[in-house]
């Protein structure tokens, strides 16, 4: 009589979501964003009474800067995945696959933005250097250098993830554009 294997546990927790979802729910996010940052900027000039986009500049980045990271934050915190990461099968936790911690969460938040933020300074100073304000334009890809680091990581995740101790995983049961790590 052959001897029958226990079902393994459902590994689909491993698998890693392919790049291009995660690209197409970056981008799917950053429609969503449109929304979080009308309604903090809109609340913040009211109650401000600032006319003019350049009155509190700074104040007004740090107050959206805080309500992107609430949207986020909250999203990750309570469901483990905000609208585009549900669309798109995508869902946060920890590196081994339990719930994130806040602390681990606002970490990740905050570890998003220096890649990106560098990507705009080199491009800034590219059109410093050349002398062509055109170049500017480039300031629209620099969100996706946070990118780069996966191509090199043997898990394919990201590196504010990889510091923060998060991982990207698969939220569903079978997913065709899933890759295994």
């Amino acid at each position: 009589m052959p001897v029958t294997k226990p079902l393994a546990r459902d590994t689909n927790h491993l698998i890693v979501p392919s790049r291009l979802r995660r690209f197409a729910c970056m981008m799917y996010e950053g429609v969503l964003l449109f929304g979080v940052v009308f309604l903090a900027d809109y609340l913040f000039d009211t109650l401000t009474q600032s006319r003019n986009a350049l009155m509190l500049r700074h104040s007004r980045q740090a107050i959206l800067f805080i309500a992107i990271g609430i949207y986020f934050i909250f999203s990750w915190y309570k469901r483990g995945q905000t609208l585009p990461m549900k669309t798109w099968n995508v869902r946060i936790a920890d590196s081994k696959g339990n719930k994130a911690s806040l602390k681990q969460l606002i970490i990740r938040y905050i570890l998003i933005w220096p890649i990106p933020v560098a990507g705009i300074a080199l491009v800034y100073a590219l059109s410093q250097y050349t002398g062509y304000a055109s170049t500017n334009i480039l300031f629209v890809f620099t969100p996706f250098t946070i990118f780069i680091w996966s191509w090199f990581d043997r898990d394919k995740q990201f590196l504010h993830d990889r510091i923060a101790g998060t991982r990207l995983f698969n939220s569903n049961k079978t997913s065709r554009y899933a890759t295994q790590p």
